[in-house]
C-alpha cells in the first residue's frame, strides 16, 4: 500500500524527510482492528514530527497522519479516536495517562490505505457526516471541544476570544463556541481569514493584537508567544486562558504579576477523550455545525498540502484521500 512516511527530520526543510513509498499492509493483532482509510487530514503535529519537535529520531521511520475515517473489517463506517493509552492510568482520562501516545507517535498513522488501531479507539461514524468531515474531527475539533467545554466550561453568553483564526483548532473553536451561544471574537493577521471568521459565527474579527470591544471570560490560545501578552490583557479579572499549542514559540513572558493580581486561570489542554469525541458528534448533530474544509488532495499530493500549511495558506482543514478508488 502507498503511505506517506517520515524518514528523517529537519527544522529548516521538514518536507525533505517526507517520502511516499510502498509499505506493508498492517495486520490487526488481538484487541486491534484494521481500518480501510477513506479520508485523513493534515495537522500541525505531522509537521512538528518532520521538524523533530517532540518526536525522537529513533522512532523513525513512521507513517504520519493522526486523523482517520473509514471502514472496519465488518464494513462499518468508523472514526478513529487518535489517543492511544490507558484511561485508568490517567484517573479515567486517557489524555492524562503519562504514557499515552497520539497516533503516528509510536504507531503508524493514517496517511496510508490501511491502519491498525485498538478496537476501543473506534467510534461509529454517523450517517449524516461525510468521511471528509469525519476526518477533520478527532485532533482539531476534539481539541477545541475539550478546551471549550471540559476545561473552560463555557456557557451561553460567555465572551470568548479565539486567537489565530484560520487554523484547524481555531476554526473549530469559533464554530463550536458560537453554536453554544457564546459571543465570539477572533483575531488573525489575514484579512481574508478575519472575513471567514465572521461567516463562522464570530461577532467581530480583529487584526492580531487588536483592541477588543470588551474583556472576555475565556481565551482559546494555540498561537503562543506572538499572542500571549494580548491574550492575558484581554481577559476579565478571574478569566481563563486555555492553551493547546504554541506555533509561534513556547517561551513568552509569563506576566505573573497580571496573572496573580487579576486571579487569572491558565489551563493546558491536550487532545480529547473518546467520550468527548462522542459528545462532539452529538453537539454537531443537534446544532448542524460542520467542519471548515479548505480543500481535499490525493495522498500523492501530500507535499503540496504540507507546503500550504507551512505558508499559512489554509483556512480550516486540508483533507487527504489515501486512495481515489475509495471515494
Amino acid at each position: 500500500m502507498l503511505a506517506a512516511t517520515a524518514i528523517s527530520q529537519s527544522a529548516a526543510d521538514p518536507l525533505s524527510g517526507l517520502v511516499l513509498r510502498d509499505a506493508p499492509k498492517p495486520e490487526a493483532r488481538p484487541g486491534w482492528s484494521l481500518v480501510r482509510v477513506v479520508a485523513s487530514s493534515l495537522n500541525m503535529h505531522d509537521l512538528w514530527t518532520l521538524r523533530g519537535v517532540g518526536h525522537p529520531p529513533e522512532r523513525l521511520p513512521i507513517i504520519l497522519g493522526c486523523d482517520a475515517a473509514g471502514y472496519n473489517e465488518n464494513g462499518d463506517e468508523v472514526i478513529v479516536h487518535p489517543v492511544l493509552g490507558d484511561p485508568e492510568a490517567g484517573g479515567g482520562d486517557v489524555t492524562l495517562d503519562p504514557d499515552r501516545a497520539l497516533l503516528s507517535e509510536r504507531h503508524d498513522g493514517a496517511f496510508a490505505e490501511y491502519l491498525a488501531v485498538p478496537t476501543g479507539n473506534l467510534v461509529p461514524k454517523p450517517s449524516w457526516l461525510s468521511f471528509d468531515e469525519a476526518a477533520c474531527l478527532p485532533v482539531a475539533w476534539g481539541t477545541a471541544y475539550r478546551m471549550l467545554f471540559t476545561q473552560a466550561r463555557i456557557t451561553a453568553g460567555d465572551r470568548v476570544l479565539v486567537q489565530g483564526a484560520g487554523g484547524g483548532v481555531a476554526s473549530a473553536a469559533i464554530r463550536l463556541a458560537a453554536a453554544a451561544g457564546a459571543v465570539v471574537y477572533a483575531t488573525s493577521r489575514s484579512e481574508d481569514k478575519r472575513a471567514e471568521a465572521l461567516t463562522w459565527g464570530a461577532r467581530a474579527a480583529l487584526p492580531t493584537g487588536g483592541r477588543l470591544p470588551e474583556r472576555v471570560d475565556v481565551v482559546i490560545e494555540t498561537v503562543g508567544e506572538a499572542t500571549w501578552a494580548h491574550s492575558l490583557k484581554c481577559l476579565r479579572p478571574g478569566g481563563t486562558v486555555v492553551i493547546a499549542g504554541a506555533t509561534s514559540g513556547a517561551a513568552p513572558s509569563a506576566d505573573l504579576n497580571r496573572i496573580f493580581y487579576q486571579q487569572l486561570r491558565v489551563m493546558g489542554s491536550t487532545g480529547c477523550t473518546r467520550s468527548e469525541l462522542v459528545a462532539l458528534l452529538r453537539m454537531m448533530e443537534a446544532t448542524g455545525v460542520r467542519p471548515v474544509i479548505d480543500r481535499t488532495l490525493p495522498l500523492e499530493e501530500i507535499h503540496k498540502g504540507f507546503q500550504l500549511m507551512i505558508d499559512g495558506s489554509l483556512t480550516g482543514k486540508l483533507v487527504v484521500h489515501p486512495s481515489a478508488s475509495q471515494q
